[in-house]
């Protein structure tokens, strides 16, 4: 599991890439993309640079082809009508590097740095990809949210890619596990709008999401849960091409599953500290875990949840079948 361990570190090298935050570049940084792929009713034009690469064109396009089936598959198509992606390739480290999401004069661009020395088992066990097609599918919020974006990606990515069967079940919990109480208030915090720590940005957002996620299927008794809140902003034309004010995704969201629990929590949490029991809310969930793993008991007050949140909600789609 060493890669989920390293899992954010990448966060760091991009940094020596990218500025922070949403970003416009130049037409001149903008080349033609040279082969495309359809996935989802979207148009992927994907680009690899110039640079020494290990792995075959081939590995790398199904690479790109299997993140975009799992953000596909989660909301139920792809976010966008088109998008960018270009591999950058790096002459240093392992694996994959660090991923940006951008827009460049209108076009959506996803540029992904790749060590000359990756293998296909680094591109198999990858999630940098799928979270960058993750931002895809939330409209661009102002900075004090960037939160929302984060956790969105951190949460939603494991998710995805358990319910097109790329990660076991017991992965994604437990990296919930591992990971959430880095999202927890420190003291002195005044909220995720206020607190803008990596912390409490990536895994404070995912804890959002999480509680959201559970609330929404317990008022509904599992009809519905983040997953349909999150296709349903998509629905209503919240995707990274435009900018909307985060309430009004947030009520998006509610509206599709018929229950405000977005807006509720976010109020809750947007200004103030809020921290849950997480040994409490795993022992409810009946997510125990074991060694470097979980164990799932079935027997727990809210394990139809945990159940619920993993199963996938279509089939796949012809480009996505394996």
């Amino acid at each position: 599991m060493q890669f989920r361990i390293l899992k954010f570190a990448v966060a760091i090298v991009a940094a020596a890439y990218f500025l922070s935050g949403p970003a416009r570049l130049s037409a001149s940084e903008a080349p033609a993309p040279n082969e495309s792929m359809s996935i989802g009713g979207a148009t992927l034009n994907v680009e690899i640079e110039p640079g020494d690469l290990t792995v075959s064109r081939t590995q790398v396009l199904e690479w790109v082809r299997r993140s975009a089936c799992a953000v596909t598959e989660y909301y139920a198509g792809f976010p966008v009508r088109n998008v960018d992606v270009r591999i950058v390739p790096i002459d240093e480290g392992r694996g994959v590097l660090f991923g940006r999401t951008v827009l460049v004069d209108q076009t959506l661009v996803i540029r992904v740095g790749l060590s000359r020395f990756a293998t296909e088992s680094s591109l198999v066990d990858d999630w940098v990809m799928t979270h960058e097609m993750v931002h895809l599918a939330l409209p661009s919020v102002p900075n004090e949210h960037h939160w929302i974006e984060e956790g969105i990606a951190t949460y939603v990515e494991p998710i995805a890619r358990a319910q097109v069967g790329d990660l076991s079940p017991e992965t994604v919990w437990r990296e919930l596990v591992d990971g959430l109480p880095k999202g927890l208030p420190a003291p002195g915090d005044r909220g995720l709008d206020n607190t803008h720590t990596w912390g409490r940005t990536y895994w404070g957002g995912a804890l959002f999401c999480l509680m959201a996620d559970i609330e929404i299927h317990r008022r509904t008794n599992n009809r519905y849960g983040l997953q349909d809140a999150l296709r349903g902003i998509v629905r209503a034309g919240g995707n990274m091409e435009h900018n909307w004010p985060l309430t009004r995704a947030l009520k998006a969201g509610d509206e599709a599953t018929g229950v405000p629990v977005l807006m509720e929590l976010y109020d809750r949490m947007k200004a103030s500290p809020v921290t849950p029991d997480l040994a409490a809310m795993w022992r409810e969930l009946g997510v125990r875990p074991s060694g470097n793993s979980v164990v799932f008991d079935q027997t727990a007050p809210q394990a139809s949840i945990v159940r619920s949140i993993m199963a996938p909600r279509s089939s796949p789609s012809e480009a996505c079948q394996r």
